[in-house]
Parts: C-alpha cells; sequence; structure tokens
C-alpha cells in the first residue's frame, strides 16, 4: 500500500475548512495512518521546503507557511500519491478544476490551502521530517473488502 504526506497549511486551518477537506480523503476509501497538528519553525520550514530556499520566493513562502498552525498528516491507499494531487486540482486555485479541492476553495498559488507529496521519494522524504516510524498507524478498515475488489491494491 503506497504512502502520501498531505499538509493542511495555515490558510486551510484559519479559513475553518480542514474539517471539510479532510472529509473528501476519507469520502474517497484513503486510510489516515498519521496525523497531528503542529506549527513549522523556520528551521523545519528550510528542511521542508530544502529545494526553494535559494530562490527569491522563499522568503514569502516560510513566512506564509509559519504564521499559523498545519495539520500533517500521512494517507495510504492504492496509487494514494497520483490520487491526492487529482483530487488536489492545479496548484493555482485559479487554474484549478472546478471539484477539485483547489478549484472549490482557493483563488492563489501560494494560499491552495493542502501540501501533498508528488512522488515517492518526496513522500518518504516529507513523511520522516514530520512522523516517527512508531506515529504511524497501520491499520485494516472493516469495509475494506466495499472499497477495492480483490487484487486492486
Amino acid at each position: 500500500m503506497e504512502l502520501t504526506f498531505v499538509m493542511f497549511k495555515p490558510d486551510c486551518i484559519q479559513r475553518g475548512l480542514l474539517g471539510r477537506i479532510l472529509s473528501r480523503f476519507d469520502d474517497k476509501g484513503l486510510r489516515l495512518v498519521a496525523m497531528k497538528m503542529l506549527r513549522v519553525s523556520p528551521s523545519l520550514a528550510k528542511q521542508h521546503y530544502a529545494e526553494h530556499v535559494s530562490k527569491p520566493f522563499y522568503p514569502g513562502l516560510e513566512q506564509f507557511i509559519t504564521a499559523s498552525p498545519v495539520v500533517a498528516c500521512v494517507f495510504a491507499g492504492p496509487e494514494v500519491i497520483r490520487v491526492v494531487r487529482e483530487m488536489l486540482g492545479a496548484t493555482s486555485g485559479l487554474k484549478a478544476a472546478a471539484g477539485t479541492i483547489r478549484g472549490d476553495y482557493s483563488a492563489s498559488r501560494q494560499m491552495n490551502l493542502v501540501h501533498a507529496s508528488d512522488a515517492p521519494e518526496s513522500a518518504s522524504r516529507e513523511i520522516a521530517i514530520y512522523f516517527k516510524p512508531e506515529e504511524m498507524q497501520a491499520w485494516e478498515p472493516c469495509l475494506a473488502e466495499w472499497l477495492q475488489a480483490e487484487g486492486e491494491v
């Protein structure tokens, strides 16, 4: 079962959209295996966004991500990285299709509510930044047989 990292960003928390957006992942049948609320420090932001630290837009990104609490999560499911990215829509809420999370709730490129890993390598790296192995909860939903047919996982 594939894992992905998802962060509900400060704008999501401040706008009171966490429950609404989280329920969309739950409705899809994705399995929540770890979750915590935290405040991203400047040093944690530099670790998370390491590839952007030297870019001119980074100071604004750091200011945004450290401005308010976030909720960090790990979801599991078949092709979960691709599925979550498609559910989010284009990075800019102005370009995201209606029906996607960003298309429905965002009108900004930076304030786009949710971050999600874009590849297995970034998912592994980001999960390790935010969660210790013992914080991950492997579990099987009692409705699993109704979410995917046998052999699809």
